[in-house]
């Protein structure tokens, strides 16, 4: 294991400035016949956020001592499709929301149409930026595809998206609200985990695996948390719409298990991401940092 060498926020401002200039690079100029499109895609993917996912991929290769360097590339992809996610969730056949990270929802600054062509263009463009992996193994680069491809897909994020939708005003048992997260929100925070192993070089199948245990339970702690803020926070502080999932009758943790039982939860999966941790030897590593960041943020 690689030991730290700064504190968290000093790791956070570093690689937030380094993932920030990798993805300015790779967004196309708006310019040309296509400057709306252009300029949309920057807006959604440059508009600030925490940036989780690509510091948990950077986080686990520094973990594992990989190059930081040579994970970027995987960075940009695993946040260029959360932001494409992030665009079609908005839309009005979806959640249909005006406010994100505090500024409008791109259908609502642009247009619906040009709001589809974003999210199209951004999932496309991250499994480009895969493939710029520099030092990365054709067969790394192939698993990381695979592994992006079904978090983003029908078995993880657009199928828990699915799940989501359908159980709108019915009531889920425990089992499967943690289904719907484990593919809507947790399937691609176990990906930039597992992309950010394979990126070191230096992570066996048994490794890996542990890493998937880590990640699935820190990926439902942190929608857990996210039920907690929707219920305790307010739409300034959150950047956007707060209360909406309670507004539609969707199921959330809290819903089903009250604020105090979620809080609980929360902790509970805390804990049981940090033994797998433990397991791997790396409960001294950046990722226990951003474990805790994860369930004790805010907003």
């Amino acid at each position: 294991m690689t030991p730290k060498t700064d504190s968290l926020d000093d790791f956070f401002q570093r690689n937030r400035a380094q993932i920030d200039q990798a993805l300015a690079n790779l967004l196309p100029e708006p310019e040309g016949p296509k400057a709306r499109l252009n300029e949309a895609m920057g807006y959604c993917v440059l508009n600030g956020g925490k940036r989780v996912r690509p510091l948990l991929l950077l986080a686990t290769t520094e973990a594992l001592g990989g190059d930081l360097q040579q994970a970027l590339p995987a960075c940009c992809a695993v946040e260029l499709i959360h932001a494409y996610s992030l665009v079609h969730d908005d839309l009005p056949a979806m959640d249909d929301d005006s406010l994100r990270r505090g500024k409008p929802t791109c259908h609502i600054a642009y247009d619906e149409a040009t709001a589809i062509l974003v999210g199209d263009g951004l999932q496309t463009l991250a499994f480009s930026a895969l493939t710029e992996s520099s030092g990365a193994s054709a067969e790394s680069v192939l698993q990381m595809v695979r592994e992006l491809a079904r978090a983003s897909g029908h078995q993880g994020m657009v199928g828990g998206q699915a799940i989501d939708i359908y159980s709108e005003g019915h009531t889920l048992k425990l089992e499967e609200l943690e289904r719907m997260h484990l593919e809507k929100t947790g399937a691609l925070i176990e990906a930039s985990i597992v992309l950010g192993a394979l990126a070191s070089g230096r992570a066996d199948a048994e490794c890996i695996e542990g890493l998937r245990r880590f990640a699935r339970a820190i990926g439902l702690a942190f929608q857990v948390r996210d039920d907690i803020i929707d219920v305790e926070s307010d739409t300034s502080v959150l950047g956007k719409t707060a209360g909406k999932d309670a507004e539609r009758n969707k199921p959330t943790y809290t819903s089903l298990l009250g604020l105090e039982q979620a809080k609980l939860k929360a902790l509970q999966l805390h804990n049981e991401a940090l033994s797998q941790l433990q397991a791997l030897g790396l409960q001294n590593s950046r990722l226990q940092d951003l474990a805790s960041f994860m369930i004790e943020r805010t907003h």
